[in-house]
């Protein structure tokens, strides 16, 4: 029964993953999530239910459209990829529903802005508001213990950044600092804040990797969400294992 109830939840996820796809790009764009249907970007062709399937689709077609040929870009099956598996991982990770469907709900945003930060290097406000809405709502039902830890995270996620913001010169983004501001309401002060320095560390170790191999050019924009996704999801699904080795090879 678990096994099958896995395979849902991996389905669901692969799915719900071709749709952030559609979300990400066409809110980027400015355009409707609901019309036109999904089509090829290169020649218009509208696209079927063989064209469709996550991640299946883009292997059994190599990467290509069916009409045209063009190349079909590798952000589609790695956000449907990695939508199911983070949505399967948390179910088989967490404790309790509300852990699970939080791990859902934060997934599903970096995935959305992971998208959008990737083709148009924009966070849009649309979605930031309407996932702000959707994690209030969420803590409404599932307080954090204390009450007060939500608000207090979404304070600190934006406060703390909006700071290094100001400092930097335009080193973060407005789109990051409400960014975590969004996610912290949701996770709380201690891990939003994990998040933030995990993102950082990551970030600047691929940075300079980047820089010593010639794959970053010296004041080359590079989106700053993939790291966050990185960083926030560790701080999330192994934060508090985390801080215990922290604190073991501290003290």
């Amino acid at each position: 029964m678990s096994i099958l109830i896995s395979i849902y939840i991996l389905t669901l996820g692969l799915v719900l993953g071709s749709f952030y796809n559609v979300v990400g790009l066409r809110v980027a764009g400015g355009q409707s999530i609901i019309s036109p249907p999904s089509h090829c970007p290169s020649c218009g062709r509208r696209l079927t239910i063989r064209d469709l399937v996550p991640v299946f689709s883009y292997l059994f077609l190599r990467g290509r459209c069916r009409t045209c040929h063009q190349k079909i870009s590798p952000i589609y099956p790695i956000v449907e990829a990695s939508t199911g598996l983070l949505f399967l991982f948390s179910f088989l990770w967490t404790a309790s529903i509300e852990e699970m469907l939080c791990g859902w709900l934060l997934a599903s945003l970096l995935m959305i802005v992971l998208v959008t930060d990737l083709t148009e290097m924009m966070i849009p406000d649309k979605i930031l508001l309407f996932f702000f809405i959707l994690f209030a709502f969420f803590r409404i039902i599932f307080p954090l213990a204390p009450w007060w830890d939500a608000p207090a995270g979404a304070a600190s996620g934006f406060i703390v950044l909006l700071l290094i913001a100001l400092v930097s010169r335009g080193g973060m983004g407005g789109g990051d600092v409400k960014l975590f501001a969004v996610m912290g309401l949701l996770v709380g002060v201690k891990i939003v804040l994990l998040g933030f320095f995990l993102s950082t560390f990551i970030g600047a170790v691929i940075g300079v990797a980047g820089l010593l191999t010639g794959m970053i050019r010296r004041r080359q924009p590079v989106p700053f969400v993939p790291f966050i996704v990185l960083g926030m999801l560790a701080a999330y699904f192994f934060g508090d294992r985390l801080m215990a080795i922290y604190y073991h090879l501290l003290f």
